[in-house]
């Protein structure tokens, strides 16, 4: 104890060793040691010296602690020495010492880094954090160990163990990102570090994250699908949103590692409708006075993370669909609301106008949304209006203004509306003297006497031109009054005056691109800049000059403006054809030296720098010279001129009769390719009229058959009547028999069968006017079956029904007949029963003297009582009977009536098939005749056309090829 009190506490006597020698004794104890304290100790000892003896405690200690990691796992204390002495290890910064109390929970936050006053002394620092890094991951199990310790609950272990990986992802990121991606749920263990209920190891497994997802798309995915978004927006709503600290800063920036130049995370974040939840980012309240710097760093990250979305480097699709969901969930109007809000910072001023520029480029809803956006002014002025006001304003910032024209360029971005609106406000019919419009701003700033206004205001006036034809000779109509008392001269003009008068650069630069831009693509702007007389002298002697290197770029442009005219020229000046100013340049100048003049442009070195990327980026105002837009138009043009410069007379008008040629001959192909497809469009008309009339034709075959059959199911039902009736009058006669042999029957039957007969006679009375309406509606079916029976096309089945209908109205009188009968045996019966119980009463009152005849009697009256009971039960059976057969009866007069309706339609809808097959007919007569014309008129022009004879030959042919195929397979 000695040895460690002497190398943690006070001194020994005699002489004390060095550092090296005392490292080397720790080591040797780390490693042979056998008890756990001892071992504890001496790591604590090396934690203690790693700092002051970084190198000898790297190169000597490092694969002790890594070993300490792998045996010593169950305490948990040793393990968080020994990954604190490898982050001190590993890690460059200087940074507080922490508090090393074993009875510590919470450790002190991290401090703000010191930088080493010696730029060497932190180069070798660096080295050595390179170095011990390497050491650390030769082996990639060591960080796969480290992996798994970030499993362990404890404090002490989980803390330091995200520090040393974070570290070791600093120094070498790319080797330790590819162990971990290969590692069974690397990146799964990192991802739950975010839900540590300890704030601290939540916050520097943020900084983890962000150092292991720089440049891996594989990682990026995995985090993103690992339900990244969902925790770190929870995390940022937590903490406040803008108003949070350096948290949600953490958190954004993690976000931004995510979203940067991967679309798969971009599409992943946009369909999760994560889009809607950053809305409430950017809601400002009217007083915005006093913004901390942390809230403008966190706005400034959640302004760069809506632009990550919609930058134009992603794919159209991509961008479109999340500036649609920007627009629908309002962030679009939020974001206007802040560009109009008054006391935001210049930065995050400058960052809004910025975003909203990528929100709207190039999508039509959020342009239109954008220029009916007004400012909160009296009057209220359109925020174009205010944004322009600010960009001719010398007095504003450079990046200011530059954000404003990047706006103006991305509002008219493929926004052929927006470009209307803005050459309207600067035509004669449209100005308003009362109000000022952007035409009149970028007016002014294109004449004023800051050249930073006249280049901004030409790029922007050439956006508004930018392919869109109608207005670059809308524009040809402007007219400007340049002093009083002077007539008005032309827009064109003025810019070609202002080119002649030898301004700044930077204004000739701006001049000469929009003029390239207007009269490109433009024949009638062409032979408005040559009309006038002194333009082309003067490009001429431009182009000629042996100038500066200053005005080499000028040199070009003019020289590419020239070209324009030769290119784009339709010859209708005499004085300045094609030929003429080729004629021109190749005397006054050289064809050789104006290509290498031309060539200037592309040769200077801010021409590559604004062609990547669309937004005017640019380190001061002097090097402000091209526009992505324009470097594009140059890329197209230059080689174009530069043929159109060294062709001949004579291959230009061999290439003009070639034109002609091809445009005579693609005329003659159109046409033709248009008969094609009228006469295409006509038989597939005819193809689809025939296939209607088959369908209809097979659906009423199908009624029909359906119709016969419900017939046949008629008939059926009319046998099945029958039959019924058939039974129904031999039960009636069976039971009559049976009540003709009752006797006597006691009184209260009796009176029970008179009233039972006063309701068969009520029933009759009924049945008699039924049959009634039965009569009449068979003569009136009759009447029908004689018209029909008239009728050629008439059916026999009617006929036949009728006679069914007859002989079962016949069965009907005989029942009725029957049941009369029955009426009338009812009678009798009733009267010989009365005269039974008269006889029986006289045999009574003469006394008991034969008891037999009473017995029989009685057996007599039970008899008749039982066979009474069966009597009524049939009269009710058959009454229902006839109720069922009544009810058939009905039904069936009634299909017969249905059955003639459908037969009349069917009748009709037969004829006006025939008649529509005739119709088609006639029309393929007539198309074949149109086809047959066809081929008499290609024949005529030399075309080769197959005869109707030789297709009906070939196809009999194959039809005799097809059948002897087929015997021969029989």
């Amino acid at each position: 104890m000695n040895f460690f009190r002497g190398v943690m506490g006070g001194q020994a006597p005699g002489p004390q060793p060095s550092g090296a020698e005392t490292i080397q004794k720790l080591c040797d104890r780390v490693a042979s040691s056998t008890l756990l304290d001892d071992r504890r100790d001496a790591v604590r000892a090396l934690k203690s010296l790693s700092k002051k003896y970084r190198m000898e405690v790297g190169t000597q200690a490092m694969y002790h602690l890594i070993n300490i990691l792998q045996t010593d796992r169950s305490d948990s204390e040793i393990v968080g020495y020994a990954l604190d002495t490898l982050y001190n290890l590993i890690c460059n910064d200087e940074e507080e010492e922490q508090d090393e109390s074993e009875d510590a929970v919470t450790p002190k936050p991290k401090q703000k880094t010191v930088p080493l006053p010696d730029e060497n002394a932190q180069k070798q620092a660096d080295d050595l954090s390179a170095q011990f890094t390497e050491k650390f991951i030769e082996d990639p199990e060591h960080v796969t160990l480290l992996l798994t310790l970030l499993e362990e609950f404890d404090f002490h272990v989980r803390w330091p163990g995200v520090k040393l990986l974070t570290a070791l992802l600093k120094n070498q990121g790319p080797q330790v990102q590819g162990v971990i991606l290969v590692s069974p749920m690397g990146v799964s263990r990192l991802m739950d570090l975010l839900a540590d209920s300890r704030e601290i190891i939540r916050n520097d497994g943020l900084l983890l994250l962000q150092q292991l997802t720089k440049s891996n798309a594989a990682i990026q995915k995995i985090v993103a699908f690992e339900n990244a978004f969902e925790r770190l927006l929870d995390i940022i709503t937590d903490e406040g949103s803008s108003d949070g600290g350096i948290v949600v800063e953490d958190c954004l920036l993690l976000l931004l590692n995510l979203l940067k130049n991967n679309s798969s995370n971009q599409n992943f974040f946009k369909e999760g409708s994560y889009i809607q939840r950053m809305k409430p980012w950017f809601e400002v309240g009217d007083d915005n006075a006093g913004w901390s710097a942390q809230k403008v760093t966190n706005l400034h990250l959640m302004l760069q993370l809506v632009r990550v979305l919609v930058s134009p480097v992603n794919s159209p699709g991509a961008t479109a669909s999340c500036q649609k969901a920007m627009f629908t969930c309002g962030l679009l109007q939020q974001l206007c609301t802040i560009l109009m809000a008054t006391g935001v910072p210049a930065d995050i001023l400058t960052e809004t106008i910025n975003t909203v520029s990528e929100v709207i480029r190039g999508s039509q809803d959020n342009q239109d949304y954008f220029a009916s956006v007004n400012a909160p002014s009296n009057p209220p002025r359109p925020a174009i209006v205010v944004l322009l006001m600010s960009m001719v304003n010398e007095r504003q910032p450079f990046v200011l203004r530059c954000a404003v024209l990047y706006c103006f360029q991305c509002f008219l971005y493929k926004n052929q509306k927006g470009q209307g609106e803005i050459v309207a406000t600067l035509l004669p019919s449209t100005i308003d003297a009362n109000s000022i419009s952007a035409g009149q701003l970028l007016c002014g700033g294109l004449f004023s006497a800051d050249s930073l206004s006249n280049w901004c205001a030409a790029v922007a006036l050439a956006h508004a031109l930018q392919e869109n034809l109608s207005q670059k000779e809308q524009l040809l109509r402007v007219q400007l009054a340049t002093s009083l008392g002077k007539p008005p001269v032309s827009l064109l003009q003025q810019c070609t005056n202002i080119l002649s008068q030898g301004s700044k650069v930077q204004t000739r630069v701006g001049l000469l691109m929009l003029l390239c831009t207007w009269i490109s693509n433009c024949p009638i702007a062409v032979t408005h800049f040559l009309h006038n007389q002194e333009n082309v002298p003067f490009l001429t002697a431009q182009i000629s000059e042996n100038l500066g290197e200053d005005e080499r770029l000028v040199q070009g442009l003019c020289a590419l403006l020239l070209g324009i005219c030769i290119y784009y020229n339709d010859n209708s000046l005499e004085n300045y054809t094609k030929e003429k100013l080729k004629q021109l340049i190749e005397k006054r100048i050289g064809k050789e030296n104006f290509v290498e003049k031309l060539g200037f442009i592309t040769k200077h070195e801010l021409y590559s720098r604004a062609g990547q990327k669309p937004q005017p980026v640019f380190p001061s105002p002097e090097q402000m010279l091209f526009d992505h837009e324009f470097t594009k138009l140059v890329k197209d043009l230059e080689g174009m001129i530069t043929k159109a410069v060294h062709k001949s007379s004579e291959e230009e008008k061999k290439e003009e009769e070639v034109k002609k040629t091809l445009e005579q001959h693609d005329n003659i192909v159109t046409q033709y390719k248009e008969l094609i497809r009228e006469q295409d469009a006509e038989i597939q008309k005819l193809k689809e009229q025939v296939a209607s009339v088959s369908t209809q034709n097979e659906q009423l075959q199908t009624m029909i058959t359906q119709q016969l059959s419900q017939i046949q199911q008629h008939k059926d039902q009319y046998n099945i009547l029958k039959l019924k009736l058939g039974k129904d009058n031999q039960s009636q006669s069976n039971s009559q028999g049976d009540i003709s042999q009752v006797n006597g029957v006691q009184t209260e039957e009796l009176t029970q069968l008179r009233d039972e007969v006063e309701e068969l006679r009520k029933q009759n009375t009924l049945l008699q006017t039924q049959l009634g309406d039965k009569d009449s509606l068979i003569n009136t079916l009759r009447s029908e079956a004689t018209l029909s029976t008239e009728s050629p096309d008439a059916p026999s089945d009617n006929t036949e029904l009728l006679k069914e209908l007859e002989a079962l109205r016949s069965q009907v009188q005989a029942q009725s007949t029957e049941i009369s009968q029955l009426q009338t045996e009812r009678q009798e019966l009733l009267r010989r029963a009365e005269a039974t119980t008269a006889s029986d009463t006289v045999q009574s009152s003469d006394g008991s003297d034969d008891s037999a005849k009473v017995t029989e009697l009685e057996n007599r009256l039970a008899a008749q009582t039982s066979e009474t009971e069966r009597l009524k039960g049939e009269l009710k059976s058959l009454s229902e009977s006839r109720a069922n057969l009544e009810l058939e009866l009905a039904s069936a007069t009634s299909s017969v009536a249905i059955l003639q309706t459908e037969n009349s339609k069917l009748q009709t809808d037969v004829q006006e098939s025939k008649k529509e097959q005739d119709d088609l007919l006639m029309l393929l007569a007539d198309q074949d005749q149109k086809i047959h014309n066809l081929r008499q008129r290609l024949k005529e022009l030399g075309e080769t056309v197959e005869d109707e004879d030789d297709l009906d030959a070939r196809d009999q042919t194959d039809d005799d090829e097809e059948e002897d195929d087929d015997d021969e397979e029989d």
